[in-house]
């Protein structure tokens, strides 16, 4: 069945919208809700801003475009009057990592009251896992597979930034990532498009509430527009070098579903796209995304973006940067005062269209209605602070980033049920440069959180286990050093106690922007490390933070039981004495594979089969030399302290036409000794298309909670969107033929059927 059976234009411009009109209007999730409600109809949010911009001159316009850096933190009082005086000359229209109250309040007054036309300022700011209350970050809550967890989390920090005065967070960043070097990968959802897409309209929801006029929403950023996760070489900055399917299969979903569940805000990636530079893509901005999408929302430079068309070689000048920012659909110049300074005689001499400007300004505007901004310009702010003081690191907003934390931690290695620990323990020896690091539970891009909030894991153990037992700390080595004098220190704690948990893993500044690494090895002597406490034969238990996965390979087999934390946010070292002791049951799974070393990246589940596949005893076969062309732990991994099995898969019809619904149904039983969460994966493979397919993708996922012997039925409906494909001329399409659905605990494993998909 074609959606669309127009001749393919020539045109790259004609080339994308053609793909893009084809494609589905949202990736299926259960879970999604409506888009927020603006404040007001369109109508009249039109007559206000067509009034508004009738009264404006060209520079108080392209004021409205400036986005200067932040001001009243890091900036003395020269640099403060001078950015006030370009308040009062209506020279900016935003400002970037500006917060506080007060502060926000005494800018928002400027502005209004003491400018020509009082239009409001916009605060935006990296509100990206929390504000002040840090959650885990992104990578860590994909791993809960919960995105009302996650949508929950995005709410919390939307209520404290509002209340600090913050109108605009840049967040969600929803690319996908599947080169682990890449420092960025953990402020994502990891590899998969689909939970990429889930989780992306989850977070949207969050930051942006159900109403946008309210004064706890802000206005929600879907980043980094696009493939800017496929940067050649885990380099940030680099080219992304993809093609036409990759990008449209892979890469756009994610965003399509952010704009579906209501984004008020796009921001262009660092990246270019077959060799035009992402601020310059006329045709991704404003051929996809705005006509084919049907986006109208506002379009934010990356942080001097646009004037980085100048290195890029696609602009000569500061001039030529910024008329290629706006002719592409850059609403507004992140930093570079490119748009403020060089484009007012360019606009002036008619090598800029004032159409071009006044679109972007509009969108500007609209921003600032739909927040309700021009009813009440203070509603984010209040002069005492009170609701600042009021709605900040409250304990409600600290247990829910304890609970998103319980659920993002993924067990990968429970041998000889060495988890839970026992709370009769005499000694237990916490061994590790993390086992007290603040900076690790908040991780990167932690807004305004302070170490002094956070609870490490150290001190979470401390409060679980109380007096009934000695705890024996030892640093044994720091994180990424050569030296292994404390390595003696180590294994005597560790031989002096009953039990031994290490916590080891990456600092907090080797993950994020500009982080990126040539190895995924524990830094340091980390390992060496951890197998010379092994060797002493106690239990031992490792738990790793880290913002990427890590090839540890080493201490499979050595090292019994390994949990994976990444940065879990302030109340990580709670949630993390949870799970160890057994309070919590743990239910996270891997939102990315782990490889055994760097030399498999990227690898991913849902690569394509080749001509060649693997086979363990054909040499000519897609594999390795030196290692296993497997995952050391596949995506959707993680263990529980109980077991499931899997069984009675059933479809409901064997066969179904293109355009029909398709029920699956699956028992899952939970065959242990205690209750536990199951994250239960659906994944689909079209087994002979007409061009090549994945070996299988998720289509579905539900977090399933069961008692010791019970099951219980689980179904899932599959619809168009999920059996679709483009087919070679880049149709979205679904083809005639068999596909099979896979059932199970993660990608890698699961029940499996078949069913056939017939002509109309």
């Amino acid at each position: 069945m074609k959606l669309n059976t127009q001749t393919r234009p020539c045109s790259v411009l004609a080339g994308l919208l053609a793909v893009a009109l084809a494609s589905p209007a949202a990736w299926a999730d259960p879970q999604r809700g409506a888009a927020p409600a603006v404040s007001g109809d369109r109508a009249a949010e039109r007559a206000f801003v067509d009034a508004l911009m009738a009264k404006m001159t060209l520079d108080e316009k392209l004021g409205q475009l400036n986005q200067p850096p932040g001001v009243g933190n890091n900036t003395g009082p020269e640099a403060m009057a001078g950015s006030e005086d370009q308040i009062r000359k209506g020279q900016i229209g935003s400002y970037l990592g500006t917060q506080g109250a007060e502060l926000t309040c005494r800018l928002q007054r400027i502005a209004v009251e003491e400018s020509r036309l009082g239009i409001p300022l916009l605060f935006a700011y990296d509100v990206i896992h929390g504000h002040r209350t840090i959650f885990p970050v992104p990578l860590g809550e994909a791993a809960s597979f919960d995105p009302a967890e996650v949508q929950n989390a995005a709410r919390v920090a939307a209520v404290e930034a509002t209340a600090h005065g913050i109108h605009w967070t840049y967040a969600p960043m929803v690319d996908i990532a599947r080169d682990p070097r890449w420092g960025r990968v953990v402020e994502g959802a990891g590899e998969d498009t689909y939970l990429g897409s889930v989780l992306a309209a989850a977070r949207v929801r969050g930051f942006q509430g159900t109403d946008l006029a309210a004064p706890d929403t802000l206005l929600a950023t879907a980043k980094h527009f696009v493939a800017y996760g496929a940067a050649e070489g885990g380099r940030d900055y680099d080219v992304a070098d993809i093609s036409e399917r990759t990008l449209h299969e892979v890469y756009l979903p994610p965003f399509k579903a952010a704009v579906d569940a209501g984004a008020q805000s796009v921001m262009a990636s660092f990246n270019e796209v077959a060799g035009v530079p992402m601020h310059a893509h006329q045709p991704l901005i404003e051929g996809v995304l705005r006509q084919a999408w049907g986006w109208d929302g506002l379009l934010v430079s990356d942080y001097t973006g646009v004037m980085e068309l100048m290195p890029h070689g696609v602009a000569a000048d500061r001039e030529e940067a910024g008329r290629l920012g706006l002719r592409a659909g850059v609403d507004v110049d992140m930093v570079s005062t490119i748009y403020l300074k060089d484009l007012p005689a360019a606009v002036r001499a008619g090598r800029v269209p004032m159409a071009q400007v006044d679109a972007s300004v509009r969108r500007v505007l609209n921003a600032k209605h739909r927040l309700g901004l021009f009813d009440d310009p203070y509603r984010y702010c209040t002069d005492d602070g009170a609701r600042e003081r009021a709605l900040t690191l409250t304990p409600a907003h600290r247990q829910a980033a304890r609970t998103m934390a319980q659920k993002s931690l993924v067990l990968l290695e429970n041998n000889n049920d060495t988890l839970p620990l026992s709370r009769s323990l005499r000694t237990l020896a916490v061994i590790g440069p993390l086992a007290d690091h603040p900076r690790a539970m908040l991780g990167n891009w932690a807004a305004i959180g302070r170490e002094e909030d956070a609870v490490t894991p150290l001190a979470g153990l401390k409060a679980a286990l109380g007096d009934g037992t000695r705890l024996i700390v030892a640093k044994g080595a720091d994180i990424d050093s050569q030296d292994t004098s404390g390595f003696d220190a180590a294994v005597r704690a560790a031989k002096q106690a009953d039990a031994v948990v290490m916590f080891l893993g990456e600092h907090p500044d080797m993950s994020a922007e500009a982080n990126n690494r040539t190895t995924l090895d524990l830094p340091g002597v980390q390992e060496r490390l951890a197998l010379a406490v092994a060797a002493t034969g106690k239990p031992v238990v490792a738990v790793l933070l880290n913002g990427r996965p890590l090839s540890i390979g080493a201490l499979q087999g050595k090292v019994p039981a390994i949990l994976e934390a990444w940065f879990p946010g302030v109340e990580g070292g709670h949630a993390i004495a949870d799970v160890l002791l057994g309070d919590v049951n743990p239910s996270g799974k891997l939102p990315v594979t782990f490889p055994r070393n760097v030399g498999q990246v990227p690898i991913y589940y849902a690569h394509k089969n080749t001509g060649r596949p693997p086979r363990e005893q054909e040499k000519y076969s897609s594999k390795y030399l030196d290692v296993h062309w497997t995952p050391q732990y596949p995506f959707g991994h993680g263990l529980s302290y109980t077991t499931f099995g899997y069984g009675d898969l059933s479809v409901k019809q064997p066969r179904l036409r293109a355009d029909g619904q398709q029920e699956v149904a699956v028992r899952v039983t939970n065959t242990g000794p205690r209750a536990g969460v199951e994250v239960v994966q659906l994944y689909v493979r079209d087994d002979v298309a007409s061009v090549t397919r994945p070996v299988k993708q998720l289509r579905g996922f539900q977090r399933v909670a069961l008692e010791p012997g019970e099951s219980r039925t689980v179904t899932f409906t599959l619809g168009f969107d999920d059996l679709a494909m483009y087919d070679a001329a880049m149709q979205r399409v679904v083809e005639p033929g068999t596909f099979t659905v896979f059932v199970g605990g993660s990608s890698a494993d699961g029940v499996q059927a078949q069913f056939e998909v017939v002509r109309q």
